[in-house]
């Protein structure tokens, strides 16, 4: 069986359906597009045959490229991977080129129309396609996505839809679409201009569309005499403010630190200049362009290749089906609620514990709220909202609990509070219940010490608001068993989240090195660093939040909770003086944080940033001589790489995929990079060592680089070379 068959119905019309083997969802592979290459040239040069619809043999239209494709192309070019690129591309631009045309003269006249139906999602090259097609078909599908996401791991589209939605609807229109990868449903994408119809049958739609077609309905607007750009082309006074303003809205957002927002607003610009094919010739210099840069390389690999593999169970122990049905959380806090909803949300039953009623009602009032606001949206409806709140189970009664295959510690962070409800759910829940618990600094193996059974006792670490954060950390203590690690693995790809499995320490990996980030960026205020150097220089780099700013979200009353137990535990090791004692004075001074309205920065009455607090000069005053801005970026991000490494180097981290893919959703390491080992790698592990001695010098062991760190710089060696998929220490 190929990835496309054809079949021509009683009226003349040609139904090629895309229908890829052994795949939940269709993706292109290069012998794809030869097949469909080959059944378009079919299609056309039958005279029997009036038009043709591509369309799906699944429930969706297409999920997109299978981005190894593009590696195979660079590896099959040999000592030019770019010409590799280049020609792989504009094959790939010739077949749809071929759709587009459909047989037409030079007079646009004689083609055959070509529909697409889509029945679900279409995404990336599952649009591109469409697009290509003199008319696009929806199915009256709420749950379909539409659009062109390849922004969001490090590319753009490549295969004409950067250059064709451009043209269609003009730069500005579709600027979301291409520059931030916005989805929409159907009904939006039609109200965008994305596709043309939505329909009940959208195969049948299609196929009455394509027999009363004519010439002038198959003629793209570009290819026609006297095309002009909505919105106004480059050279035009109204487009030339457009392409101003995006190249502002470009580098206001990126920092001018991801290759592909950039190289597809100029692809945008520098096609709108010319004629059609010479567009797409440009487009697919600049996708060239950017899939040569390791940028964007890093972030394939980190946020598509590993991501899936992980999501799909890459470190999985063997063990029968683990999906929960039946979930007890206990604690009804903001955590324990979030976990409740995402829960009931993916089918799960939930019992909600607390030992106040009025607090375990206010924990489900938490799921209403959000299906409230959904509705809203038009992302839910009345009847979703009763659904997910019927599986929800508020109560006092721990008896409820029999019958749960997992449950879900997320009560206050205290060893005795939660040794205490750890005893009493196991109790309840029978022998074969798994059981969680939702700490962020507590040892997991410690915490096993109030169970009976060790061995189904594991770590589920969330991220709060745990509704939007996709990471979960999965931590395994000493005891772990296999089935608690599967259990733990499937109850989060049921919540659709993506998880990483670490072994106990301190901190576990994510707080690991968050943490150093943030106390770095608090002890250059002590060192006399400029508040506003400090938060840009790291913004500069990537990252979403610079250190004061995070600290402010997180809470500087938190950070002195945990700063204040971690001495206590670590006694004369402890790293952290320095910077406690900014934060100390800030808290000493009522200044919390942004919930208490008052930190490193200042808030209105709404707790928006108002801008960086002046007072904080006065007991911190700035040094006369300020670091140059890639000093305090190595800072900060040396501060957390390094953490990473120690955390690879002690077996805390098992897989660098993990590290990678944690680092980028649990704090948002500077997504460019493809995480701490890509950034690493794309410095080499020499000129790293050599970064660490100069910081290690200036500032302290702390950055003293680890003995793995050095061995690989002296045998030349790269992280994704010695632990990557496939090397010998994988």
């Amino acid at each position: 069986m190929t990835d496309f068959t054809c079949a021509v119905d009683e009226n003349g019309v040609a139904v090629i359906t895309w229908d890829v083997p052994g795949k939940s969802m269709n993706v292109m592979s290069m012998q794809g597009f030869e097949a469909l290459d080959a059944l378009i040239d079919r299609v056309l040069a039958d005279d029997a045959v009036k038009g043709a619809v591509i369309t799906s043999g699944k429930p969706d239209f297409a999920a997109g490229m299978d981005l190894n494709v593009l590696a195979r192309m660079k590896d099959e070019a040999g000592d030019d991977p770019a010409r590799g690129l280049f020609e792989g591309v504009m094959r790939m631009h010739g077949v749809l080129r071929k759709i587009e045309r459909a047989g037409m003269d030079d007079r646009n006249r004689g083609g055959k129309p070509i529909a697409a139906a889509l029945p679900g999602t279409a995404l990336g090259i599952g649009l591109e396609i469409p697009l290509a097609c003199h008319r696009i078909f929806a199915a009256d599908n709420p749950k379909a996505k539409i659009g062109l996401p390849e922004i969001m791991v490090g590319i753009f589209p490549g295969a004409g839809g950067t250059t064709r939605l451009a043209r269609k609807m003009g730069a500005m229109a579709a600027a979301p679409f291409l520059l931030e990868g916005k989805l929409s449903d159907p009904n939006k994408a039609m109200a965008a201009g994305l596709i043309d119809a939505v329909a009940d049958d959208p195969l049948a739609a299609a196929k009455a569309w394509v027999l009363e077609a004519g010439d002038k309905d198959i003629v793209k607007p570009w290819d026609e005499k006297g095309y002009k750009m909505p919105g106004g082309a480059p050279y035009h006074p109204q487009g030339f403010m457009t392409f101003v303003g995006a190249s502002a809205m470009v580098n206001g957002k990126t920092q001018g630190v991801y290759p592909a927002a950039k190289a597809l607003l100029s692809a945008v610009y520098e096609g709108a200049l010319v004629p059609f094919d010479t567009a797409l010739k440009i487009e697919a210099r600049w996708f060239t362009h950017v899939l040569m840069n390791p940028s964007s390389s890093a972030m394939i690999r980190s946020l598509f290749i590993n991501k899936q593999a992980l999501e799909k169970g890459a470190n999985r122990p063997e063990a029968p089906d683990q999906r929960v049905r039946k979930l007890g959380v206990l604690g009804a806090g903001m955590m324990g609620a979030g976990i409740a909803l995402v829960s009931a949300q993916a089918g799960i039953d939930v019992v909600l514990i607390d030992a106040d009623q009025a607090a375990a009602d206010r924990g489900k009032a938490y799921t209403a709220d959000y299906m409230d606001k959904g509705i809203k949206r038009g992302k839910a409806t009345e009847a979703k909202k009763a659904e997910v709140l019927d599986r929800i189970t508020a109560t006092t009664d721990h008896a409820a609990l029999a019958g749960a295959d997992l449950i879900i510690e997320a009560v206050f962070e205290d060893p005795g509070v939660k040794a205490e409800v750890t005893a009493k759910a196991e109790a309840a829940a029978g022998p074969d219940c798994i059981f969680a618990t939702n700490t962020s600094t507590l040892p997991i193996s410690d915490l096993a010490t109030a169970s009976a059974r060790p061995g189904q006792f594991i770590g589920i670490h969330f991220f709060s608001p745990v509704e939007k954060m996709m990471l979960v950390e999965i931590i395994k203590g000493r005891e772990t068993g296999d089935r608690a690690v599967a259990k733990a693995l499937d109850y989060v790809r049921q919540i659709r989240k993506t998880p990483i499995v670490v072994n106990d320490a301190r901190f576990f990996y994510a707080n690991r090195c968050i943490i150093p980030y943030i106390n770095e960026g608090v002890r250059m205020v002590r060192d006399g660093v400029t508040p506003a150097l400090i938060e840009n220089a790291a913004k500069l780099a990537g990252m979403p939040l610079g250190p004061l700013q995070l600290t402010d979200e997180t809470s500087i009353e938190l950070g002195v909770k945990i700063a204040r137990a971690t001495k206590a535990a670590m006694g004369a090791a402890y790293p952290n003086d320095a910077s406690d004692a900014v934060l100390f004075w800030l808290a000493d001074q009522g200044r919390l944080g942004r919930k208490a309205g008052a930190g490193f920065y200042d808030y209105d009455e709404k707790g928006k940033r108002t801008g960086l607090w002046d007072g904080l000069g006065a007991e911190f005053p700035a040094a006369a001589r300020q670091p140059d801005v890639t000093q305090v970026q190595h800072r900060l991000l040396f501060a957390q790489v390094l953490e990473a490494v120690r955390a690879l180097e002690e077996g805390v981290l098992e897989d660098i995929r993990e590290g990678d893919v944690g680092a980028i959703l649990g704090w948002g390491f500077a997504p460019w990079s493809g995480g701490p080992f890509g950034w690493l790698d794309m410095l080499g592990a020499a000129r790293a060592v050599e970064i660490c001695e100069g910081l290690a010098a200036a500032h302290g062991d702390r950055f003293a680089a680890p003995a793995l760190l050095r061995e690989m710089a002296a045998r030349g060696e790269s992280f994704y070379g010695r632990f990557g998929p496939g090397s010998a220490a994988a």
